[in-house]
């Protein structure tokens, strides 16, 4: 198969090439003076590339081909410091620490920097006196690095920033196993900034998720009666007459919703729906939660959900309620559950960007909730699609 496609590969390796030399060059040519917190990222880039292994992308970083906003460096120094200070304390349960909303990090005082620089130089005094090429960073961080840069390249991914942050987790967390970094990489990130978290969730993580895949039908005894239901129980949308059903007491006779047949109480489940474009609500309801009427389905009332209004107005029905950036608003949308660790996170399924999480401790079974009140576009529940690895070396050829 791959001498088939050799004649398609070389070329494609000459062009990208060529393309990276032009946006050197181009990148040069514009290129304007590092600020104080651009020249310390370049620096510590440089540090930890020297003892990680296979940690090659970084070079982009040390060499100024990725050249972060000034705010964002900011932030970084002074989350990675705090990582860095509590590693002298106990640990939380799962190894990371919680940090500040970024904003605050980025615009937090000279001194506060000052003195987080000063804790940064403090590690990568010691970090300089390993042998170069010392650590080895396993299997799935190398892929993922590699996936990272791919998408770098080809202009999906901004910055290389959260390549910065896999290898500076691999090197402070000697004792973590390393093969499940990525994971716990994404785990962290979803718990400290629950909104757009990170624009790309690498092929690794990602399959990992889609791991956790269940089937889910809607339960007919939970739905309201003006909902059209297919057979196959993965279809709703409104209809025109309202039906005449059991009035049970776990059916919404208000909002137009159903829940899954099967509630959860343990482990991980991913699903995936096809959503309007007009007005929709997703999420899972909690097994004590109320369902008639038209009181707000929101985290007071035991409902963890996303809602689009208006086709414009994307929210997390927190209390008061998160507006979501209309950049994030979705057209198919995955849902994973992990009960244990206590998150509900949503991603962006075509681009494989987080969305939003909630995170607390769940104490009762949960159920998928669907919600929608178009009556042209049906909205349809998915099982995760099987998923294909790439063959071709270094950047895909299909996209």
């Amino acid at each position: 198969m791959m001498q088939c496609l050799q004649f398609l590969v070389e070329p494609t390796r000459n062009i990208t090439e060529k393309f990276k030399e032009f946006r050197k060059k181009v990148k040069n040519e514009k290129r304007e003076p590092l600020d104080e917190s651009q020249q310390f990222i370049v620096s510590l880039a440089k540090d930890l590339g020297r003892v990680c292994q296979r940690s090659e992308v970084l070079a982009h970083i040390s060499e100024s081909e990725d050249v972060w906003p000034t705010l964002t460096c900011r932030a970084f120094i002074l989350e990675w410091a705090s990582l860095l200070e509590s590693k002298k304390r106990p640990m939380l349960t799962d190894g990371w620490p919680e940090r500040s909303d970024w904003k605050d990090l980025a615009l937090s005082s000279e001194q506060d920097m000052e003195s987080a620089k000063r804790v940064i130089l403090t590690w990568t005094k010691d970090l300089r006196a390993q042998p170069e090429q010392s650590v080895w960073p396993g299997e799935q961080v190398v892929a993922v690095l590699d996936d990272f840069e791919n998408h770098w390249k080809r202009g999906q991914m901004a910055t290389l920033l959260s390549a910065m942050e896999l290898v500076f987790w691999t090197l402070i967390s000697k004792e973590l196993d390393k093969e499940n970094i990525p994971q716990k990489w994404l785990m962290w990130k979803q718990r400290s900034q629950k909104i757009g978290a990170t624009p790309y969730i690498p092929h690794i993580v990602w399959d990992w998720i889609c791991d956790a895949g269940v089937e889910v039908t809607l339960d007919l005894d939970t739905a309201n009666p003006d909902l059209l239901i297919s057979k196959d129980e993965k279809r709703m949308r409104c209809g025109f007459e309202r039906k005449d059903v059991a009035n049970y007491h776990q059916r919404f006779d208000g909002w137009w919703c159903a829940v899954g047949t099967e509630g959860f109480a343990s482990g991980r489940q991913y699903w995936e729906v096809d959503v309007g474009e007009m007005d929709w609500r997703i999420g899972v309801a909690k097994e004590s939660a109320l369902r008639k009427g038209f009181k707000s389905l929101n985290t007071n009332t035991g409902y963890l959900t996303l809602r689009l209004e208006r086709g414009m107005e994307l929210k997390a029905l927190t209390v008061p309620f998160t507006a979501l950036p209309a950049a994030l608003i979705p057209r198919k949308v995955g849902v994973y559950l992990d009960y244990n660790q206590g998150q509900l996170s949503f991603y962006d399924v075509e681009n494989r960007s987080h969305i939003y999480t909630y995170n607390e401790t769940f104490g009762e079974k949960l159920f998928p909730l669907f919600g929608t009140v178009e009556i042209v576009k049906d909205l349809v529940i998915r099982s995760p699609e099987n998923r294909s690895h790439c063959l071709c070396p270094g950047l895909c050829l299909w996209g």
